[in-house]
């Protein structure tokens, strides 16, 4: 049998840890765990039969780390053949009756990707397919992706896997202790992406105990229309008597994944800490529980990488204003490149109220799905809405979907045979919901009846490609009733059939309907107002018209959507007069567009252009404590507070970065103050460093001077360059299991030195109690807590550097 057939019926045990059992066998600090593949296959072999032994259906073979940046091709080449043969071994050799198979492990690549980081997202996709391509190669027959605590690292692995296999792939992301991945995105951001791109199986492992990772997988369940997957560690770690161990029992691991089986919960195994003993109390403890079939939750949603905007209930707005359609000044920003513009554009629509921003750059001289391309991207760093990609060439359509983090709307699909067979591939593989027009061939059709049979139409031409009703989104299309005095009934009756008859969403771009009048906005507000009334799922329209805005606010008080009209008085100050006709640019001056705000929301062109202004009449000094160092920790508190999240905190550590290149250029050599020097490092054995490089960036730009001894750092030089620079502080990061005692071990060094420096420690494995037991003065669960200890530290030593 193949594994999606008996995915369909099937309750699936997976396996459980390998890099804590590798350590009980003796791998050393700083060891490559997927070298024993190799060097010791009779204890991966050992490892493999006993979770086949287990109950284990699944076992994943020893490659969590084989990729190419840790490896040359032609080991890895060896480290993936072997690994595969020792798992079919394992499997040859096991006692248990049940089915087996052997999946393709992979996890992160250890990069933080572009625009965070400085790994492309295609490299990412390139390194990933290599190593499938290895385990097509080697007899794999499914794929885990797993750890993944990046939505678009995420994406590029799975991509990865689509293109270069025919495999079924299981998915599962590492959530921290809020419920979110490291770059922000929660459960139902998640669920919608990896359902969109085809993932098999989705779910969540590692980073948790099985207790506390029950809230996710619960939310997962709920939202999801996939089978859903389960890997918790075993607790949290500690350090007892020199060894790390979990402090979650086998027996209590196996009832709390009992307690996930019965919420819906497919497949179910274990991550750090666990063993074939928490593999088989948790087979013993599942086996009778009832398998719960793949409900299809009808969800109709859209996602950024950290929010998700779904359909229903709540009428969606969709900001116009990224389109040069009659926009004089927005098409002068696109023929002169002027992406700061486009920004301000997307930025102050979200600021208006927008929940989702239509992205429209189509331009006759310039090079559309280049121009495309760069504002998704560059829109991305500054909001973390949804973006709607619209455009009429399925080339540059691709490019932007492609390279979208997140699961977009697309605009648009229609009628026309070309049109569905050009963007329905497109929106298949990549993930999408579409935005599907009313008109076929022969145009427009004047009433209702005919709309809605083209709907019906492209309905079924959908499900032909495997797309769901769910991710087809109908425009009615609103003419201009100065032309068709029975355009806005046409349409409106339309839209209530498609709803009612066909049950799907809708959208109208809303404004064409005034096309040609006087006012329009009255126009447009009445309009939109009997849109509502007949169930219009989402609009297209200006988020600054006021007119608009009034309707919106004072339909969710009358469909009882604002409890106690609590936004509805909010919004009465931008409510009060009429000022549709100032362009969103316009509008964020008058709100004020200085230097805090340019590195709030991380506009670095801005940031540093409004430097240049304030060096004129300005002490540099003043710029730097009045307005960068301010803005710095408004920044940090909302990130602290979860209002904000990684990528938003690194495009305004960017930002503030280019405002001290300017003021550092314009200072004519003079050394600039240094608030202290810390030593950062990932420990040897661990190629992971996102961790390390977002503290660095922060650290700079709180003026520290940070030496970076990069990844897979050996202890000896970790403590030699402490010894010649006296620095004050020591950084050591690490994300596995099997590289925490090289951490230990580095720690031990540094205390024997009798060195008086400070050891702050950061990583996925780590907790708070587990730090204070290998020696460290600091646990720090995220970037923003190194800084704050930074500073404190800085103060305790004087800042004598």
């Amino acid at each position: 049998m193949d594994f999606r057939s008996f995915l369909k019926e099937q309750r699936v045990i997976l396996d459980g840890g390998m890099g804590t059992l590798l350590q009980a066998k003796g791998l050393k600090a700083g060891e490559k765990p997927e070298k024993w593949n190799i060097t010791h296959p009779e204890e991966i072999v050992a490892i493999h039969r006993a979770y086949y032994d287990a109950g284990s259906n699944v076992v994943s073979t020893n490659t969590f780390g084989a990729n190419l940046l840790k490896f040359s091709a032609d080991e890895l080449d060896e480290i993936v053949c072997r690994a595969f043969e020792n798992a079919k071994k394992a499997r040859d050799g096991s006692i248990g009756a049940q089915e087996k198979f052997v999946a393709l492990d992979i996890g992160p690549s250890g990069r933080l990707l572009a625009p965070y980081g400085d790994y492309d997202f295609e490299d990412a996709v390139a390194l990933f397919a290599h190593t499938v391509r290895l385990g097509v190669k080697y007899g794999a027959e499914l794929i885990i992706i797993e750890t993944m605590n990046d939505s678009y690292e995420t994406k590029a692995a799975l991509l990865a896997a689509k293109e270069n296999s025919t495999l079924p792939v299981i998915v599962t992301n590492a959530y921290g202790e809020n419920g979110k991945l490291m770059t922000g995105a929660d459960p139902d951001t998640m669920v919608a992406l990896l359902e969109g791109m085809g993932a098999d199986a989705i779910g969540a492992n590692c980073s948790l105990g099985p207790r506390q990772l029950l809230p996710v997988i619960s939310r997962i369940c709920e939202r999801a229309s996939l089978p859903v997957a389960v890997k918790p560690n075993a607790g949290l770690p500690e350090e007892i008597d020199g060894k790390t161990v979990f402090n979650v029992g086998a027996e209590e691991f196996a009832l709390a994944v009992k307690e996930m089986a019965e919420l819906g919960v497919r497949l179910c195994g274990g991550c750090c800490g666990t063993t074939p003993e928490y593999i088989e109390k948790t087979a013993k403890l599942v086996k009778n529980i009832p398998v719960k079939p793949v409900e299809n939750k009808g969800l109709t949603v859209v996602t950024s990488y950290s929010r998700a905007v779904t359909f229903g209930k709540e009428p969606v707005l969709i900001g116009e204003r990224i389109n040069p359609t009659g926009k004089k000044r927005f098409k002068q920003a696109l023929a002169e490149n002027d992406i700061s513009y486009i920004l301000n554009e997307g930025i102050s629509q979200q600021e208006k109220g927008a929940h989702v921003l239509d992205v429209n750059v189509g331009l006759p001289e310039i090079d559309e799905r280049e121009m495309l391309v760069n504002v998704v991207c560059r829109l991305q760093t500054v909001t973390d809405l949804p973006l709607q990609i619209d455009s009429a060439d399925a080339d540059a359509m691709e490019s932007a979907m492609r390279r979208y983090n997140g699961k977009p709307l697309v605009n648009s699909v229609n009628g026309k045979a070309e049109s569905m067979a050009a963007i329905f591939p497109l929106v298949k593989k990549y993930g999408g919901t579409v935005i599907a027009l009313t008109l076929d061939e022969n145009g427009i059709p004047q009433n209702a009846e005919g709309r809605v049979e083209i709907a019906r139409r492209i309905l079924a031409e959908a499900a032909k490609y495997g797309i769901d009703k769910k991710d087809i989104v109908f425009d009615t299309l609103a003419m201009a009733v100065s032309a068709d005095g029975g355009a806005a009934v046409a349409t409106l009756e339309a839209l209530s059939a498609i709803k009612n008859e066909l049950k799907c969403h809708t959208s109208l771009g809303v404004s064409n309907i005034s096309f040609g009048l006087p006012v329009r906005d009255a126009i447009n507000g009445t309009f939109f107002a009997m849109a509502l009334s007949k169930g219009l799922s989402a609009a297209i329209m200006n988020p600054h018209s006021t007119e608009m805005m009034r309707v919106y606010h004072s339909y969710r008080v009358l469909a009882g959507l604002d409890s106690d009209c609590a936004e509805y008085i909010n919004a009465i100050p931008g409510l009060a007069t009429v000022n549709s006709s100032a362009p969103a640019n316009a509008v964020a001056a008058e709100e004020g567009n200085g230097l805090r705000r340019a590195i709030y929301k991380g506009l670095k062109k801005d940031a540093a252009e409004i430097t240049r202004l304030l060096l004129l009449d300005t002490d540099p000094l003043d710029i730097v404590n009045k307005e960068i160092i301010p803005a710095l920790d408004n920044v940090g508190a909302d990130y602290e507070s979860n209002k904000l999240y990684l990528p938003q905190l690194l495009m305004s550590a960017e930002a503030a970065k280019a405002s001290f290149e300017v003021i550092k250029s314009a200072s004519s050599g003079e050394k600039a103050a240094v608030k202290g020097r810390v030593i950062l490092a990932t420990v040897e054995g661990d190629v992971h460093d996102i961790g390390k490089n977002i503290v660095k960036l922060l650290l700079e730009n709180y003026g520290f001077e940070v030496i970076d001894l990069g990844k897979d750092v050996p202890c000896d030089r970790i403590v030699e360059e402490a010894v010649r620079t006296g620095a004050p502080l020591v950084g050591l990061s690490a994300l596995m299991t099997t590289t925490v005692p090289a951490m230990e071990k580095t720690i031990k060094l540094l205390r024997e030195k009798a060195l008086e420096c400070k050891i702050v420690v950061g990583g996925a494995v780590l907790t708070e109690e587990y730090a204070r037991r290998i020696g460290a003065d600091k646990y720090a669960p995220d970037a923003m807590t190194t800084v704050r200890y930074a500073e404190e530290v800085a103060v305790e030593d004087g800042n004598d550097f």
